[in-house]
C-alpha cells in the first residue's frame, strides 16, 4: 500500500513538473513525457498487483488459526432429558451445583449421596456458526483437548470420535462434515462404573485398583485419573465432562506440529542445543523456515517433515534449579513463510542445561542421585497431587500461589504423582521460572491393567502425546512409569487376595514388563531420549534393611508400620520418594464443609472424613505421646498439626546429615484435594500448616545439626549452596529459665556437602546435665541468615 501510494505520489508530480516545463524546449517535454508513462505503466502494474492480492486470503486465511468454541452449552442426564446450562470446560458435578440440582459435594456426607451422578449417563450439546471465510480453508480440524473419559463425538450427526482416554486430546479432520452456518456439537458420555462393568466381570483375572472399595472396580481398565476413585487422603468423586478446551483449528498446506530442543552438549564453551522442527503438510511444496531468525528452504513431502538446526549459548545461559542458580530460559522462535507471506510462527521458552539420574551400583549399594549441569543435586521437595477433585476450577492463580509456596519452602523438586493427572502446561511453565524440578509419573498408581492389544495402543498414545507437550521444560528431571505396582506386587500379597494361581502372576508379569519394562522405554528413547526413565517407584521395599543401600524408597514403617519416629534416624535410604504423617486442617478450613456438631473423632461424618484405614488412631497416640490428650477436638486439631511437624522435622534432619548416603527428600505430601485430614502441609485453601513452617526452615539450602551420639554432642554443618559460606556457630545448653554457651567458632563451610565441625564429649563441657533440658546450635551467616535445631539432653 506504501508502494501505491508513493508511486501515486511520483505520477502527480511528474504530470505538474510537466505542465511547469512544457513551455520550454520539445526535447524537455519529450523527456518528461516519457518519464510519466513509464511511471504511469509501474503504477498500473502495482495496482494490477495490489487487487490481486486483495483477492486471495489474507495471512490468518493462509494461514493457521484457531477458534475456540467458548460458546452456550447445555447437558442432560439421558435418564431425565431436561436441558441445563452447561461450562466448558468442565465437569458434570459442577454443572448440577451451579443449577442446584446437588448442594457443595464436598459438604459433610455429600460424596456418599452423590453417588448417583457415576452410574448416569450425561450429554453435552452446542451449535456454533461457521462463516464462509472459515469454511474455504483447506483443512478443519476439530480438537478436544480433554474429554473425561468415555465418550462418544458427533458433530451434525456424524460420529467422529469414540474417546476412552481423559489424558489425550482428541482430533479429527471436520471439513467434510461441517456447513456454512448453524453447525451442531454433541458429546455423550457414558457412566464409567456401567460402561465397563462387563469388562471387569469378564477379564480372566481379578485386578487390583488403588484404593477403590466399592463392589465393582473399574479403575484399571478406564484411563482416567485414579484418585476420582478413592484413595486414602480423598474422596470419591467419578467425574465426567469436557474437562479441556475445544476448538476447531483451521489450516492450509502446511503448519508447524512440534518444536523439541535439547541440549546436545554442555562441557565447555559454547553450549549446544539442537532445535527440530517437525512440519505436517498435506502436498508436496517448497517453504522457507526460519529458527531464530536463521532462514533455510526447505522441500516438503506430503506428510510429517522435520527440520533441525543447532543454537549455542554461554555457560552463563545455563537453567539451574531453585538455590543453584538463575532460571534462564531462551526463546525459541519458528517461522513457516512462503514466497508470499508468513503461514504460521510459534515460539517456546526452553532453559538450557543438561540433566542425568545416576542409578548405579557404588561401595553402599546401589545410588540414586540427579546431577544438573554436571553438579550433584541433593533434592528438596515433596509429592503433588490435584488441587482439586475438580479439576477445572484450579485457577491460574491458584498454580502461581502453589508454586510460590514451594519456591518459598526452599524446594528444588516436586513429584507429579501417578495416581492424579499429567498437569496443565502453566504448572510446568511455572516450575521453569522458579527452578522446580519435575519428577513425573505416568499416570499409573497401586494398580494392576488389562493386558490387550487395545489398551496398550490407547495408553502408548497417551504417553507419547504427553511426553512430546511436555520435554522441552527445563524443569523435567525424570520419567517415571508407575507409582508402587512392582513394590505391591512383589510384597503386598496380592496373589493371595485376588485369588492369581502361578499362572495367572506369571501372565500379569508379563504384561507389565511389556508395557513398562519394554514398549515404553522405546517410546521414550525415540521421544525423549535425554531424560531418563525408571518403570515404577519405589525401586526398593522398605520392609528389609538392606533395601536402604539401594536406589529409591517410599518408606511407610512410621505409618502403615506403626513404627516411632526415631526410626525415621536409622531407616535413612539413598534417594527417599516417600515419607509422611497425617494431620487435620484447621478448624475453619474444617468448619467449611462439616458443621460444628460433627467435629468429634466418633461422628460418623467425621469418620468419614478420614480415609486412611489407622488414621485417627495413628494420629492420637503420636500426639498424645507428645503433647498431651487434647482438652477439645480444636486442641487436638492443633496438636495433630504439630506432631506432623516434629515427624518431617525429624525425617529431613537425618536425611540431610546423610546426605553422602541420602541424596534427596520428597515428603508426601505437599497439597489437598478436599478439605480433609491427610499427609499435606498445605490444605485444600491453600492456608499453611505448621509442618510447612517447618520443612521450609530443614530445607535451608545452610543449617547446622547437632546430635547426642554415645553421651558426646557432634555437630554437622551442611551446604546445598554453590560457593563456600562463612557462618558463627553457637552451642548452647537450654533449661526454661537459662541457657549457657558451650562452644562457639567461625568458619568457612564448603559448598554442596557436608562437614562435622564438633564431636566432644559431653563431660569436656564442664557443665551440670541435670540442671538443663535440652542442647541447641544456632549457625548464623555472614548475611544475617540464621537457623537453629535443638535436641533433648535427657532421652526418653
Amino acid at each position: 500500500m506504501r508502494v501505491l501510494m508513493h508511486c501515486t505520489f511520483q505520477l502527480e508530480n511528474a504530470k505538474q513538473c510537466m505542465i511547469k516545463w512544457g513551455q520550454h524546449t520539445k526535447s524537455t517535454t519529450r523527456k518528461f513525457r516519457q518519464y510519466y508513462q513509464q511511471l504511469a505503466n509501474k503504477l498500473a502494474y502495482i495496482y494490477f498487483m495490489f487487487v490481486l492480492m486483495s483477492c486471495a486470503p489474507t495471512q490468518q486465511e493462509r494461514g493457521v488459526q484457531s477458534k475456540d468454541l467458548v460458546v452456550q452449552w447445555e447437558f442432560q442426564s439421558q435418564s431425565e432429558a431436561v436441558l441445563r446450562p452447561a461450562s466448558v470446560p468442565g465437569c458434570v458435578h459442577l454443572d448440577l451445583l451451579r443449577n442446584n440440582i446437588i448442594q457443595n459435594p464436598f459438604y459433610e456426607n455429600n460424596e456418599l449421596k452423590q453417588r448417583w451422578i457415576e452410574y448416569e449417563n450425561w450429554e453435552y450439546l452446542t451449535e456454533f456458526n461457521l462463516s464462509s471465510k472459515e469454511h474455504s480453508n483447506q483443512h478443519i480440524e476439530l480438537e478436544f483437548e480433554g474429554l473425561d473419559t468415555r465418550a462418544d463425538v458427533y458433530l451434525n450427526d456424524s460420529l467422529l470420535i469414540k474417546a476412552d482416554n481423559m489424558f489425550r486430546s482428541w482430533k479429527v479432520e471436520v471439513k467434510n462434515q461441517m456447513k456454512i452456518g448453524k453447525n451442531k456439537l454433541k458429546v455423550i458420555f457414558y457412566s464409567p462404573v456401567n460402561y465397563y462393568k462387563d469388562q471387569v466381570n469378564d477379564y480372566p483375572h481379578r485386578l487390583p485398583s488403588g484404593c477403590e472399595t466399592v463392589e465393582v472396580q473399574v479403575g484399571p481398565f478406564i484411563r482416567k485419573a485414579a484418585y476420582h476413585f478413592g484413595w486414602d487422603w480423598g474422596p470419591r468423586f467419578v467425574t465426567c465432562g469436557i474437562w479441556k478446551p475445544v476448538r476447531l483449528n483451521f489450516w492450509n498446506k502446511s503448519r508447524i506440529k512440534n518444536i523439541n530442543c535439547s541440549t546436545i552438549q554442555n562441557n565447555g564453551e559454547p553450549v549446544s542445543v539442537e532445535v527440530q522442527v517437525e512440519v505436517e503438510s498435506s502436498e508436496e511444496g517448497k517453504v522457507g523456515i526460519a529458527i531464530n531468525g536463521e532462514k533455510q528452504d526447505v522441500k516438503l513431502d506430503s506428510g510429517v517433515n522435520y527440520v533441525t538446526t543447532t543454537l549455542e549459548y554461554s555457560t552463563h545461559d545455563l537453567w539451574w534449579p531453585n538455590g543453584f542458580g538463575d532460571q534462564t530460559l531462551q526463546t525459541i522462535h519458528v517461522e513457516l513463510y512462503d514466497s508470499l507471506q508468513t503461514i504460521q510462527e510459534k515460539s517456546i521458552q526452553y532453559g538450557v542445561r543438561t540433566i542425568e539420574l545416576v542409578n548405579e551400583p557404588d561401595s553402599i549399594g546401589t545410588s540414586f542421585y540427579f546431577k544438573v549441569n554436571g553438579e550433584p543435586i541433593f533434592i528438596k521437595g515433596a509429592n503433588y497431587i490435584p488441587q482439586d477433585v475438580f479439576l477445572t476450577r484450579v485457577t491460574d492463580e491458584d498454580y502461581e500461589k502453589l508454586i510460590l509456596q514451594a519456591k518459598q519452602a526452599n524446594f528444588n523438586m516436586l513429584r507429579v504423582w501417578g495416581g492424579g493427572v499429567y498437569e496443565k502446561d502453566i504448572f510446568y511453565d511455572l516450575c521453569d521460572k522458579h527452578g522446580i524440578l519435575v519428577w513425573q509419573d505416568l499416570m499409573f498408581a497401586g494398580s494392576m491393567y488389562p493386558i490387550t492389544e487395545s489398551f496398550r495402543r490407547n495408553v502408548l498414545e497417551e504417553v507419547k502425546e504427553n511426553v512430546i507437550r511436555l520435554r522441552n521444560h527445563p524443569c523435567l528431571a525424570l520419567w517415571c512409569g508407575n507409582n508402587e505396582i512392582e513394590v505391591a506386587f512383589n510384597n503386598w500379597g496380592w496373589q493371595g487376595q485376588f485369588g492369581w494361581n502361578q499362572s495367572d502372576s506369571e501372565a500379569l508379569w508379563e504384561g507389565y514388563q511389556s508395557l513398562f519394562q519394554d514398549a515404553i522405554p522405546r517410546l521414550l528413547k525415540k521421544e525423549s531420549p535425554l531424560i531418563n526413565y525408571v518403570s515404577t517407584s519405589p525401586l526398593s521395599n522398605w520392609g528389609k534393611a538392606k533395601n536402604f543401600n539401594h536406589g529409591s524408597m517410599h518408606y511407610w514403617g512410621v505409618w502403615h508400620g506403626k513404627e516411632p519416629f526415631k526410626n525415621f534416624k536409622k531407616n535413612v535410604p539413598r534417594f527417599m520418594v516417600e515419607y509422611g504423617f497425617q494431620s487435620f486442617p484447621d478448624s475453619t478450613a474444617l468448619s467449611s464443609s462439616i458443621g460444628p456438631d460433627h467435629f468429634s473423632l466418633d461422628d460418623t461424618v467425621m469418620k468419614n472424613r478420614q480415609k486412611s484405614y489407622i488414621g485417627n488412631d495413628l494420629i492420637v497416640l503420636h500426639s498424645e505421646e507428645l503433647f498431651g490428650k487434647a482438652s477439645s477436638f480444636s486442641d487436638f486439631i492443633k496438636n495433630s498439626q504439630k506432631t506432623q511437624a516434629v515427624a518431617y522435622k525429624t525425617a529431613i534432619k537425618y536425611h540431610r546429615l546423610n546426605r553422602k548416603h541420602c541424596m534427596g527428600t520428597l515428603f508426601w505430601q505437599f497439597n489437598d484435594c478436599w478439605p480433609g485430614p491427610s499427609w499435606s502441609v498445605i490444605d485444600y485453601y491453600k492456608i499453611e500448616k505448621p509442618a510447612f513452617d517447618a520443612v521450609s526452615d530443614m530445607y535451608r539450602p545452610l543449617v547446622a545439626f547437632v546430635e547426642l551420639i554415645n553421651d558426646s554432642i557432634k555437630v554437622t554443618a551442611v551446604s546445598d549452596q554453590a560457593n563456600t559460606a562463612f557462618v558463627t556457630l553457637t552451642l548452647t545448653a537450654q533449661s526454661d529459665n537459662d541457657q549457657n554457651e558451650l562452644w562457639k567458632k567461625q568458619l568457612d563451610v564448603s559448598p554442596n556437602g557436608s562437614q562435622v565441625v564438633l564431636f566432644k564429649p559431653l563431660d569436656d563441657f564442664e557443665i551440670q546435665t541435670s540442671l538443663f533440658q535440652s542442647i541447641c546450635i544456632e549457625l548464623e551467616s555472614s548475611d544475617q541468615y540464621n537457623f537453629s535445631d535443638t535436641i533433648k539432653l535427657h532421652q526418653d
